[in-house]
C-alpha cells in the first residue's frame, strides 16, 4: 500500500471514529438523559431522539448504498426522519449501537487495502466509496454538533 493511500485511510478511519477536534459520538449520545430524549426545543424542528434516528438512518442508507447491488433509495424526507418524538424504552440504546456498528463497518472497509476508495459504485451514478465515507463523516459530525447545542440548552452538557 502506498504511503499516501495508508495516510488517507488512517485519516478516514480517525474521522469515522469521531473525536479529534470535535466531540465523539459516544461522548454526545451514550449518557443522554432519558427524560430529555423527546424534548423539542424552541426553534428546533426535531427532538434529540429524532436527530439521533436521523443520523442512524442516514449512515445506514449510505452504507447500504455503498455495499448492496440491490439498493433502493429511501423516500426523502419520510424515510430519513422518525415520526415519533420520543423513543420507546431501549430504542435510544439500540439506535446508538446500530449507528456505531454502521460507522464501524465503514471503518472496516477503509482499513481493507483491497477496498477501492476511488472506483465508481456500479449501481450508482458516479459516486465512490470515498464520497460516501466523506458524507457519513460530514453528516454525522454536523448533527453531533447540533446535539451538543441541544444538550447545552437542556443544561445537560458536561464539558
Amino acid at each position: 500500500m502506498a504511503t499516501e493511500d495508508k495516510a488517507l485511510r488512517d485519516h478516514l478511519s480517525e474521522m469515522l471514529g469521531g473525536g479529534s477536534a470535535h466531540a465523539d459520538l459516544a461522548t454526545v449520545v451514550d449518557d443522554f438523559p432519558a427524560k430529555f430524549m423527546g424534548t423539542r426545543l424552541k426553534h428546533v424542528p426535531y427532538t434529540p431522539w429524532q436527530l439521533l434516528e436521523h443520523m442512524r438512518m442516514t449512515v445506514n442508507d449510505l452504507l447500504l448504498f455503498s455495499t448492496d447491488p440491490k439498493y433502493v433509495a429511501p423516500k426523502w424526507p419520510d424515510d430519513y426522519w422518525p415520526a415519533q418524538e420520543s423513543p420507546q424504552p431501549g430504542e435510544w440504546e439500540t439506535s446508538v449501537k446500530a449507528l456505531k456498528a454502521d460507522l464501524g463497518a465503514f471503518q472496516a472497509m477503509v482499513r481493507d487495502s483491497k477496498a477501492n476508495l476511488y472506483a465508481k459504485i456500479p449501481w450508482g451514478d458516479g459516486q465512490t466509496l470515498l464520497r460516501e465515507i466523506f458524507l457519513a463523516c460530514q453528516h454525522t459530525s454536523y448533527h453531533l454538533g447540533e446535539m451538543v447545542v441541544m444538550r447545552r440548552e437542556l443544561g445537560v452538557w458536561k464539558t
